[in-house]
């Protein structure tokens, strides 16, 4: 029964969300490996005047438009992606964010949702995982986690950044870009190809300042010798690690964008992302330290560090920068343009 509503779903989606396919074209990119590029169609874009005789509402014509399908709790919904949008920035922002984080927020979460459904990814719909889609936040939840007086002001300035960014994408060569973001990047971005292996252009290593106020931008640990031995020797057993603790943490090579590339513990090498699973960190970005039967780690900043750092963005915001140039310094190269209503 499942199956068949689902597929009653996407049949009733394929006349909406069809015309926006034919006319997004883009390269493939997959991570963590960089497809063949395929010629790509520039995208139409909108004019940001409204057209004579049109109200500036009537030119918010994109994402009301537009209908994706989301699996939630285990159901499959459909809604406008104005909506959409406007889960995902509850479930991905604190409501203390400026309004221009929120706006390029926005702008990030619309071109990876567009690139998301323009690859088929779940055979055409999104997910609630923040690990695999975007974090979405429902209304009742929302109110929940907020209470309903801040919730309604939040919302307010959700669908004010929604509708002021209105059908805007970001394109790299006329194609949408992999919008990658992330929570805090501790003083400076990640290179995609240092974390997946493949070179994207727009992803690469900028400065990110002014996070420290970021509730993870530093996080410590202290693990005793005898956890952290079998820790590493449960992933890698040809590790090793005989003699004194202070003997196991060897070279350390890092990347251009700060964080650990490899590092030497015992008798093996470790790339960082390896470690961060193996030990559960943060991000990439850590230093380890041996010390007596203790071994110390400080982990800087949240989340792959790939793309726009949220915290760095409000960090931005706060210091004068508008939403166009926020995006512009995480996604350089990339062009903002503005897609047609249906």
């Amino acid at each position: 029964m499942k199956r068949i509503l689902r597929a009653g779903f996407l049949a009733a989606c394929m006349a909406v969300l069809l015309p926006a396919v034919l006319w997004v074209v883009a390269r493939k990119v997959e991570l963590p490996a960089l497809a063949e590029p395929v010629e790509a169609e520039p995208l139409p874009v909108r004019e940001d005047e409204p057209a004579e005789g049109q109200t500036e509402e009537e030119t918010l014509a994109f994402d009301k438009a537009q209908l994706v399908q989301l699996e939630s709790d285990g159901a499959l919904r459909q809604l406008p992606l104005r909506d959409y949008l406007a889960g995902v920035l509850m479930g991905e922002l604190p409501p203390s964010f400026d309004s221009e984080a929120v706006a390029a927020q926005a702008v990030a979460a619309r071109t990876f949702t567009l690139r998301q459904l323009q690859q088929g990814k779940h055979d055409g719909f999104l997910c609630d995982d923040a690990a695999c889609c975007q974090a979405w936040l429902p209304e009742e939840q929302a109110r929940e986690k907020l209470g309903d007086t801040l919730y309604e002001q939040w919302y307010v300035r959700v669908l004010d950044a929604i509708d002021r960014t209105d059908g805007q994408v970001l394109t790299y060569d006329g194609a949408l870009i992999e919008a990658l973001f992330f929570s805090c990047s501790g003083g400076r971005t990640e290179a995609a190809a240092e974390v997946w292996g493949g070179d994207i252009p727009y992803l690469v290593p900028v400065d990110s300042p002014g996070e420290e106020d970021a509730p993870r931008y530093c996080t410590r640990t202290e693990w005793t010798a005898a956890d952290f031995r079998a820790a590493i020797l449960a992933a890698c057993p040809e590790a090793g690690l005989s003699g004194p603790p202070e003997t196991w943490l060897g070279e350390c090579e890092h990347t251009s964008g700060g964080g650990v590339k490899q590092v030497r513990i015992g008798e093996e090498e470790f790339s960082g992302a390896s470690l961060r699973a193996i030990l559960g960190l943060r991000s990439t970005l850590f230093t380890l330290q041996a010390k007596g039967d203790t071994i110390s780690i400080t982990t800087y900043g949240s989340g792959h560090r790939v793309g726009m750092s949220q915290y760095g963005a409000q960090a931005m915001a706060m210091d004068g920068a508008d939403y166009k140039q926020i995006l512009a310094h995480y996604y350089p190269e990339t062009e903002l343009i503005t897609l047609p209503g249906a």
